[in-house]
């Protein structure tokens, strides 16, 4: 694998693949949610590591464990990223002004609470 990585396009590889990803009990994806705070691609040698910095909606969330194996797994989808790692932060806590417009509509029209 050669070791010029475009980052940014690839970024955007797991950005797309993180909006496939939902809290089961909220309708809008994680990404939107504002659940992910970073995205750090690291080149080591020809490899190419992922850490992702995310929080949840609430540190009682009871898919926390599968909603970061989750995002360890569509990261690693991306076929340029060779190792994934997730690290999970209640620093800042998640609130809803974290969330983009469009997940404020899809809240707003499921008649899901805001939080």
């Amino acid at each position: 694998m050669s070791t010029n990585f475009d980052k940014d396009e690839i970024k955007e590889k797991i950005i797309k693949n993180l909006k496939n990803v939902f809290d089961p009990e909220i309708p809008a994806n994680i990404y939107d949610l504002g659940l992910i705070y970073n995205i750090d691609l690291q080149e080591k040698g020809n490899y190419l590591h992922c850490v992702i910095e995310m929080t949840l909606t609430s540190p009682a969330c009871p898919v926390a464990e599968s909603l970061v194996e989750q995002v360890r797994y569509v990261t690693l989808a991306v076929d340029e990223v060779d190792e994934a790692k997730v690290n999970l932060t209640f620093t800042p806590p998640w609130s809803p002004e974290l969330m983009t417009e469009e997940a404020r509509e899809i809240m707003g029209a499921s008649g899901a609470a805001m939080f």
